[in-house]
């Protein structure tokens, strides 16, 4: 149960990071933004198109006498929508991050710059690290799919799918949700989608505390994009420990200081080796 504790407390550092480095905090809301507006679009329609997809998909119930009729619809247009907002949270990062994939690279990199010793870069051209990156979201999506059709299924069982069920649904959201933000560190690290599921499957609680809450925080319209970046630099302390890789002298007042002096936008070349940024 410790690992539950810490997760959370990689969570809170990660926004403290962000808020003693006011550069990184801005530059990491904008992708976060253009998504916010697609996914919002998306939810409001979805919200008013949901009775009529319930009705749809039962037509054997239009005989059905009040309140059983009201009661059978209005309990599926629930789970319909709830379910939207399921892959909503699960997508809305993979989404962002793969908008945001140079933004948010340069971001985690600076995280590990700030906590000393080599800064592990990929090497890899922007193309490439995009393609990577959607393959894997792709990959991680098909599995969220499953255990929500699953958890879908499974709401119509009496108590439990009242109970259990939603709980179940917000551990399985947390778990992806630290896979898709510790991938930004981890994939500079050269870890292959499978490793990275080894790894925080090892490390159960210690993913739940840190993908649990932020799941739950993600509900909350429009804070997502608030915590977004400070989620990037928390998943990124989290996956140095997963890797077992020791923290240098923490130097985020050298770095605070030199990001008021140095303020240079980043360049995305496709050489991500090369960088223009605040250290």
């Amino acid at each position: 149960m410790r690992d539950l504790g810490v997760g959370f407390r990689y969570l809170v550092q990660g926004q403290k990071w962000v808020g003693r480095h006011g550069r990184w905090f801005g530059f990491g809301l904008l992708p976060g933004l253009v998504t916010f507006v697609l996914y919002a679009g998306a939810l409001v329609g979805l919200g008013y198109g949901a009775d009529d997809l319930a009705a749809w998909a039962t037509p054997f119930a239009d005989d059905w006498s009040s309140p059983w009729l009201g009661l059978f619809r209005g309990t599926l247009t629930g789970l319909v929508f709830a379910f939207g907002l399921f892959l909503a949270v699960i997508t809305f990062t993979a989404v962002t991050l793969l908008v945001g994939q140079p933004f948010y690279e340069s971001l985690s990199e600076e995280v590990d710059r700030s906590q000393g010793g080599d800064v592990p870069e990929s090497g890899l051209p922007l193309w490439r690290e995009l393609w990577i990156s959607a393959r894997d979201s792709l990959r991680v999506l098909l599995r969220v799919a499953f255990y929500g059709i699953l958890l879908f299924a499974c709401g119509f069982i009496p108590v439990v799918g009242q109970t259990v069920v939603p709980v179940l649904g917000f551990c399985v959201s947390g778990f992806f949700l630290a896979e898709e933000l510790t991938a930004v560190a981890l994939q500079r690290r050269g870890v292959e989608l499978k490793e990275r599921l080894t790894l925080l499957r090892g490390r159960r609680m210690l993913t739940l505390g840190f993908g649990v809450p932020l799941t739950l925080a993600f509900l909350v319209p429009f804070v997502a994009v608030f915590l977004m970046p400070g989620a990037v630099a928390g998943a990124t302390l989290m996956a140095r420990d997963l890797r077992g890789e020791t923290a240098g002298d923490d130097r985020d007042g050298d770095s605070q200081e030199n990001d008021q002096e140095r303020g240079n936008l980043p360049s995305f070349g496709g050489d991500k080796g090369v960088h223009h940024l605040p250290h």
